[in-house]
């Protein structure tokens, strides 16, 4: 399920981000001046990087902006440990073979149903919870399809897993949600609309689960070596 994106763009936003989460997570832990210059001075370098992929694809704010957002999300010990973000995505079928598709706005592009985590729910709690709100539609969650690195992926510019579910429909009429959704639908494998984002990756194994396919959840192999300066030995 990985399709993995080398460019340069790719890179510069990783490097920026986890030199960012390092600085953050270090303030977060202590309390000596000299070590709290030191990681602010690391989050100025990863706004650097971040502020040349912010150009590179004309997308340009000032490289304060990025340091000021950072600082401005920093906790005290445990919480300001930073971790990627986590997202539920939805593969929800119906008895025809179809898939559960939203159109997200303002986008026009057409997804299976996500959401963030939300606190106080299992993973699973918030599929039901994500597919009901966004369309309409009673999920029961039947498996765990994978775990996807968005970053690496390609489609984030941020630290970010989902854990990307295969569930069945139980009811529930189409009522897409107002102000996330343009519209959704029930689509079959040969019929996906036109602008449908990411289903090179996911659809073989998303139509494979509707059609009764029981899977081992998918994760994004260990890169060799998994970060620039790791030893290869």
């Amino acid at each position: 399920m990985s399709s993995e994106d080398n460019s340069l763009e790719a890179q510069l936003a990783r490097w920026s981000e986890s030199l960012a989460a390092i600085a953050r997570t270090g303030l977060a832990f202590t309390q000596n001046l000299y070590e709290r210059e030191r990681y602010e001075e690391v989050l100025h370098v990863a706004a650097d990087i971040k502020a040349a992929f912010e150009e590179s694809t004309e997308l340009r704010r000032e490289r304060g902006h990025f340091v000021q957002e950072w600082m401005d999300n920093i906790g005290e010990g445990i919480p300001g440990y930073v971790t990627p973000k986590v997202a539920i995505g939805a593969i929800v079928g119906n008895d025809a073979g179809e898939i559960l598709l939203v159109k997200r706005a303002p986008s026009g592009v057409w997804l299976y149903p996500t959401g963030w985590a939300d606190v106080g729910y299992s993973a699973a709690e918030v599929v039901v919870k994500e597919v009901r709100e966004e369309t309409g539609i009673e999920a029961e969650p039947v498996q765990l399809l994978g775990v996807v690195d968005g970053m690496r992926m390609g489609f984030t510019k941020f630290g970010m897993y989902m854990l990307l579910f295969h569930c069945r429909a139980t009811g529930g009429e189409l009522n897409p949600h107002p102000l996330e959704t343009d519209g959704c639908g029930w689509f079959a494998k040969d019929h996906l609309p036109q602008v449908t984002a990411g289903a090179e990756w996911w659809a073989e194994r998303a139509f494979a689960a509707i059609n009764g396919e029981v899977f081992t959840a998918s994760f994004d192999a260990p890169r060799s070596p998994m970060w620039r300066g790791t030893p290869t030995e």
